[in-house]
């Protein structure tokens, strides 16, 4: 019987020829990742145990990024364990407040995940990086400190479900509408504990930004982990990166999946999750008026370059509306700087939008964008739970970032085309 690509990651880093799903093994990791909340955690559970040395000091990473720049002291004092870790252990890949990104954004720009890894991260996004053909999922920071000692942690082999995107889609369609209406199919706990193998021709208009857009929002499914083949889109990406060799892995022909679904994304149209979950998706033309307080653009989902120009573009030449405040961060220095370059910066500021350095503030309701009691905002974020984004009487609406960018100038929620006459 063939094996999955998951199942082929897996069972090269565990040092056998094959793994079957549900079995338990230990395996070789290639990046262990933490940030300033759960890196500190890990840190004191590493020193518990007695770590004195971590296994390889290129091969953790400690990035900074979630209340920083620090917002208060708690904070600093995190921040500050982090990066006295980073010092005392000479740890090669921390990235300090001022090169530091939005860590899912940061590593693969950095080239520092690529195809056929096997990553780890106290952070649930740490599935992004399986648009690199790469397994990396999220785990507990007790399970960080003991992959900071020995190199290794343990995994139940995941089944496999496969997703099968076909056609081209729609103007104003993009990754993240192709991955909010597969939650709203399978719902929340739709993939729990499964391998999320997405695939098909439609792949093939999507940009690196756009597959790392899908494969973050896979744990909003329940699911281990979100995967795609390398194609030569992957490659050509990768090749001006990546900082260690990689190796493509690919799905075997007779590998067996326990669910499989198409979808024709030629038919999709953007989609907007409703509250209080990613699966209370609707198409756009759906939604009615929905006045709006807030609208972030940013974040490990919808920070990257690519995003920024499609916000950019429906921007240009317009205001942001005089009861709504737009925020935008880019999700790393690189972006940022991009953005300088192209002239993006000074559309968003002159539409009246403030822009942030990296960070992931907002989204997880810790600072430069709070909401109040019965405001409401729509994000390019991945979650959309109670309180997520400040006050639990709040809500949080979940699109793609040309959608919110509309919404930003309308003062509700809006399609593109109701601000950009003419098609991307």
């Amino acid at each position: 019987m063939g094996m999955t690509i998951t199942q082929k990651i897996l069972a090269e880093h565990a040092g056998k020829d094959f793994v079957e799903a549900g079995e338990l093994i230990m395996a070789d990791v290639d990046l262990v990742l933490a940030n300033d909340i759960t890196g500190p955690v890990a840190i004191q559970e590493f020193k518990k145990a007695g770590g004195k040395k971590v296994f390889d000091k290129g091969k953790i990473a400690l990035i900074p990024d979630h209340f920083t720049p620090n917002k208060d002291i708690k904070s600093a004092e995190l921040s500050k364990a982090l990066r006295e870790f980073a010092r005392e252990q000479e740890i090669i890949h921390y990235y300090e407040v001022g090169r530091m990104g939005i860590e899912h954004a940061l590593l693969p720009e950095k080239g520092l995940v690529g195809p056929g890894d096997l990553v780890i991260g106290a952070d649930s996004h740490t599935c992004t990086y399986g648009a690199l053909g790469a397994f990396s999922t999220g785990v507990g920071s007790t399970d960080i400190a003991f992959a900071m000692i020995t190199g290794k942690c343990w995994f139940k082999v995941p089944e496999s479900m496969k997703f099968i995107y076909r056609g081209k889609p729609a103007p104003w369609v993009t990754g993240k509408d192709l991955i909010l209406y597969t939650i709203k199919d399978i719902g929340v706990d739709g993939a729990l504990y499964k391998a999320m193998e997405f695939t098909g021709d439609a792949l093939k208009y999507l940009t690196v930004d756009e597959r790392l857009t899908i494969t973050n929002m896979a744990i909003e499914a329940g699911a281990k982990n979100g995967i795609m083949e390398a194609d030569e889109v992957t490659l050509e990406y990768v090749r001006g990166r990546a900082q260690k060799p990689y190796k493509v892995i690919k799905s075997d022909e007779d590998a067996k999946y326990c669910e499989t679904r198409e979808y024709d994304v030629s038919r999709m149209e953007p989609q907007v999750a409703l509250p209080h979950l990613p699966e209370n998706s609707v198409n756009i033309s759906e939604i009615g008026e929905i006045a709006i307080d807030q609208v972030v653009i940013g974040s490990c989902t919808n920070g990257r370059i690519e995003d920024m120009r499609m916000a950019a573009k429906v921007m240009k030449g317009n205001k942001v509306h005089p009861y709504v405040r737009m925020i935008v961060i880019p999700a790393t220095q690189e972006v940022y700087l991009q953005m300088i370059k192209e002239g993006l910066m000074e559309i968003f500021v002159e539409a009246g939008a403030a822009v942030s350095t990296p960070t992931c503030g907002p989204c997880l309701g810790g600072h430069m964008g709070i909401l109040a009691k019965g405001e409401r905002a729509i994000a390019t974020t991945n979650r959309n739970f109670i309180g997520r984004m400040g006050h639990p009487e709040s809500e949080v609406y979940l699109a793609n970032p040309a959608v919110a960018a509309a919404s930003a100038v309308k003062g509700r929620i809006a399609h593109p085309e109701e601000v950009v006459k003419n098609d991307i």
